[in-house]
């Protein structure tokens, strides 16, 4: 067995590193841009895959590494989402391509946790209210290992109704924004050039110019660099940073 993970606030790395690890003490935990990550995948039958969900998608940068690499051939995959509010099919978005690219889907798990959206003002909260979120999410990934252990495994997101739930609620209306990856990353004059968010991208979309952070297009929206920025110079939807979202500020 094996997790991976695209994370960007640390939300779904926590809750991928915390499941696997109730299920085998043994197992390995490692990031979607790891160099090994082709070779690990290739070395283990069961996968425990995560990452954040994106009105209702997943992220570009998900599906094209499920796309781009046929490795999935009888493996058995679990799919795993981290969501704000609302996930719909989160789970279902991957499940689907896995399936045409030869994967056994062994079920699907949608986990509420602290809103990773930087730049909007919407869903949130104070540090306690996200504590308790967390707190709830530990549960529920508790659970779900102890079902697992017992040979059954959740089945969120991957069913037809979720399906048309996710398609209707929101990929539909948002589509523009999750079928890409974006050129919308902006970043202002306070930047000072420290480079911390060109070393963090998972994408390398980010580039140190004549002392300046220059974005490219190729962001998928984990919104990494806006949580890590010291200046608070990037923002993608939105206008000005409202919080730097961290999974690691809401458990001190």
């Amino acid at each position: 067995m094996i997790g991976i993970y695209l994370s960007g606030i640390g939300n779904t790395k926590h809750c991928i590193e915390r499941l696997v690890k109730l299920l085998d003490q043994s197992a390995k935990t490692i990031p979607l841009e790891n160099r090994n990550i082709i070779s690990e995948i290739k070395n283990n039958d069961t996968i425990i895959l995560g990452y954040p969900t994106q009105f209702s998608n997943a992220p570009v940068m998900v599906r094209d590494f499920i796309k781009l690499n046929d490795i999935w051939g009888n493996k058995r995959v679990l799919c795993v989402t981290t969501m704000g509010a609302f996930s719909g099919d989160g789970a279902g978005c991957t499940a689907r391509i896995l399936k045409k690219k030869g994967a056994i889907i062994l079920g699907g798990l949608q986990i509420h946790m602290p809103d990773s959206v930087c730049d909007s003002k919407m869903l949130k909260k104070s540090i306690e209210e996200n504590r308790k979120i967390i707190f709830e999410a530990d549960k529920k990934i508790e659970k779900a290992a102890l079902d697992i252990q017992n040979g059954k495994y959740p089945q969120e997101g991957i069913s037809f109704f979720s399906h048309i739930i996710g398609l209707f609620g929101q990929r539909l209306w948002f589509y523009n924004k999750t079928s890409h990856y974006s050129d919308k990353l902006k970043i202002n004059d306070s930047c000072i050039g420290c480079g911390l968010c060109s070393q963090i991208c998972p994408m390398n979309n980010i580039t140190i110019e004549n002392n300046k952070a220059v974005a490219g297009n190729m962001c998928t929206m984990c919104y990494r660099c806006i949580s890590h920025c010291p200046q608070k110079a990037i923002t993608l939807i939105g206008k000005a940073v409202q919080e730097q979202c961290q999974y690691d500020k809401y458990i001190k």
